[in-house]
């Protein structure tokens, strides 16, 4: 295994492209904390690490495109997963100018949460750069670190409402775009009960926005 590259540097990771075994891969790794007791820490990055894999693996088994896990390395707290070609839905957004197009992509990005939801996938932080349409234009999903399994509605309903935040700022006048997201989402009882709770969402989050 080479590291090439550091694509991305967050809060709580490092992502490179490395090769294992011969294969172009992703690599998540991980880093300590150095407020933390070191025993805790240990213990929130593993659990943090399988997490993530344990999400990317139920995803899988849903039918729903996510990067494949390669190998887990929980001493190095480092996760490796299939590295995935294409754009993110943000640059695609940007380039389209196709609105027909959009709204088919978006129904298909609705239809995709809906299932994972249905499944009681809480990805955490959803946004039009964590997902990718690869050279299949087929709509992947990636970056799982802050996800979770839940059946709470109103861990739903804020998935749902990270995404609309991230629509607003980063593609002016997209109301209709994620309108069609939601469209295509509320095809159950169940959906249809995340989204009224989405509007109790939002009305908190303008709430919060007006006092600070």
């Amino acid at each position: 295994m080479s590291v090439q590259e550091l694509i991305k540097q967050g809060a709580e990771a490092r992502v490179y492209k490395s090769v294992v075994d011969g294969k172009l891969v992703v690599a998540k790794q991980r880093f300590s904390k150095a407020y933390r007791h070191p025993e805790l820490d240990q213990k929130l990055t593993r659990g943090r690490l399988n997490q993530e894999a344990r999400s990317l693996r139920r995803c899988k088994e849903c039918g729903i495109r996510v990067p494949e896990v390669v190998r887990q390395d929980k001493y190095g707290a480092t996760l490796y997963m299939e590295y995935i070609e294409g754009l993110t839905l943000k640059e695609w957004i940007i380039g389209n100018g196709d609105e027909a197009k959009e709204k088919e992509l978006m129904s298909t990005v609705g239809k995709i949460l809906h299932i994972m939801h249905s499944n009681n996938i809480v990805h955490g932080d959803l946004t039009t750069s964590n997902m990718i349409i690869d050279e299949s234009n087929e709509v992947v999903l990636i970056d799982f670190g802050l996800s979770q399994i839940s059946p709470s509605v109103e861990d739903k309903a804020v998935d749902l409402y990270v995404l609309e935040r991230a629509f607003i700022s980063t593609h002016p006048n997209s109301e209709r775009l994620f309108s069609a997201v939601l469209e295509s989402y509320g095809t159950s009882a169940a959906a249809q009960t995340v989204l009224r709770r989405l509007e109790d969402v939002r009305q908190r989050g303008r709430k919060r926005d007006m006092t600070g």
